[in-house]
């Protein structure tokens, strides 16, 4: 997964439409990651497409997702592998 799929993912832990996905991960990066309208809508097409997010509502014309019970089970996984890498990385056993 990318960093980018992972960060988009984690902000459907709560629903969400394009825009608030854009300013949830330039506040949590500290604007380290910076999200143009085409890699959001492209990723969350493709999520979507693969059973990870699921639109809930529309409001005002932006169709807010979240997370599906498949979407949190990969991020969970994501989140190990990441925790094994890191703990890898400090001398591991």
């Amino acid at each position: 997964m990318t960093e980018t799929a992972f960060y988009i993912l984690l902000s459907l832990v709560t629903p969400k439409h394009g825009y608030a996905i854009i300013d949830y991960v330039e506040k949590l990066t500290k604007k380290r990651i910076s999200l143009g309208p085409g890699t959001i809508y492209g990723t969350l097409s493709k999520m979507k497409n693969d059973g990870l997010i699921e639109p809930v509502k529309e409001e005002s014309n932006r169709k807010i997702y979240q997370i599906t019970p498949l979407g949190k089970e990969i991020l969970d996984s994501e989140k190990a592998r990441i925790e094994e890498l890191y703990l890898n990385s400090k001398g591991g056993l």
